[in-house]
């Protein structure tokens, strides 16, 4: 098992290349599964999540081609099975996507109940109770959820919590359903329109998407499509808040800032100068040290809950106290235990975090334990005193491509070894 050895040693500076969403890629993979003509996707990124869920579609028949490491073309005419076993599901949660299209598409699912991070129960009670609204019949049986509808019928469909993938799983099946299906209280996360996006592109009639009321008109059928993932809007922030947290200066590329809003105000009240572009965004701490900020996470366009991390990390070593409180996952501070470990100040009261920040951090081996945790222990290692050790970075791998290469091109020591060595 691979681990990451960090020697803080200074600002981060220089320019890289936010990679294309993951929380984007993962549904519009899915998506394939809703017609019987090729679909090509660019901007991929290449993330174990990725090619999980590219294993996950060959299982079933899916073809799946890789003509570069970015690009995907997958052609779900050859499907053999509907069927989405515990040992591929049970590593990632985003599986479940596969549930509203194989319904749509094929009449059946036999999906395993899903796993993924250890961050709260995230149950799929507001998925079943919309694909019943529309039609099917659902049992729970063995650890799968049996899904069936000879054909799904368009419905009213209320969300009694916003949810980004129960909007997914139900705009993919509503594509192809009888009649009209209307979301409301819908999710209007960038990676919701995006999926949309790419469902148009394949001959959907979506309106909507980005607001609480999503109105699909079913189709009897999509067609062969190209779509380019937008960026990662999580990735971006983690290295800006990498920036920050270090009094660096970056400039990212290849992201859209426009994304970013709710995670940039922070940003400059943090006493960062930002500057912006179509598809750039530099971070600039004039080697100052950052000052703390008060968040709560939010649906969007509030503050993602996949950057409250992060932001702790940056609050761990800014002038004053920050509050954060988070309100999307009941369990989502393990990191703050970790942090501790660095010299840290963090009191956590239920799903409030108090942190007062320090001038510096002392480093100690460490543990990630969950995806976003992973970035926020890689931050504040990057601004310890010594050499830190991250084990179990695996989670690390499922939402970031390359990071400690693009780390080490802003100038972090940092190097990945095995854990046997």
């Amino acid at each position: 098992m691979d681990k990451f050895v960090i020697q803080g040693n200074g600002p981060l500076s220089g320019e890289i290349a936010a990679g294309g969403a993951k929380n984007a890629a993962l549904p519009i993979l899915c998506a394939s599964l809703l017609s019987d003509a090729p679909l090509t996707l660019t901007n991929v990124p290449n993330l174990r999540d990725v090619g999980t869920t590219g294993q996950l579609l060959e299982q079933m028949g899916v073809r799946v081609e890789h003509p570069d490491a970015h690009t995907r073309v997958l052609d779900a005419s050859g499907i053999t099975t509907c069927v989405a076993p515990y040992e591929l599901v049970r590593t990632m949660r985003a599986s479940i996507l596969v549930l509203g299209p194989l319904v749509a598409a094929r009449g059946e699912a036999h999906v395993s109940l899903p796993g993924g991070c250890a961050i709260g129960a995230r149950p799929v009670d507001l998925h079943l109770m919309g694909l019943k609204a529309m039609g099917a019949e659902i049992t729970l049986e063995g650890g799968f959820v049996h899904a069936k509808a000879q054909k799904l019928k368009g419905a009213r469909i209320v969300f009694d919590t916003v949810t980004v993938t129960g909007t997914e799983n139900l705009m993919m099946a509503a594509v192809l359903a009888d009649g009209d299906t209307m979301l409301e209280n819908a999710a209007r996360e960038p990676e919701v329109v995006d999926l949309a996006r790419c469902l148009r592109a394949m001959g959907a009639k979506i309106v909507g998407d980005g607001t609480t009321t999503i109105h699909i008109q079913g189709v009897k059928k999509l067609h062969a499509a190209e779509h380019r993932v937008l960026p990662d809007r999580i990735e971006t922030g983690t290295y800006l808040a990498a920036a920050a947290t270090t009094r660096g200066k970056v400039r990212i590329t290849h992201t859209d800032p426009g994304l970013l809003d709710a995670v940039l105000v922070k940003l400059q009240q943090a006493g960062a100068i930002i500057r912006t572009g179509l598809d750039f965004i530099e971070l600039d701490m004039h080697g100052a040290r950052p000052k703390a900020v008060n968040l709560h996470t939010m649906p969007h366009p509030g503050f993602p809950t996949d950057m409250q991390a992060q932001i702790m990390a940056m609050n761990c070593l800014a002038e004053g106290v920050g509050t954060i409180r988070e309100t999307i996952f009941e369990n989502r501070f393990m990191h703050a235990n970790e942090l501790l470990r660095l010299g840290a100040d963090i009191r956590v009261e239920g799903n409030t975090a108090i942190i007062t920040g320090k001038a510096r951090l002392t480093a100690a081996p460490i543990m990630a334990t969950d995806l976003r945790a992973s970035a926020s222990l890689v931050i504040a290692a990057l601004a310890a005193d010594g050499e830190t050790i991250i084990d179990r970075i695996y989670h690390m791998d499922r939402g970031y491509e390359h990071i400690e290469q693009k780390l080490a091109a802003l100038g972090a020591q940092i190097r990945r070894v095995d854990k046997l060595l």
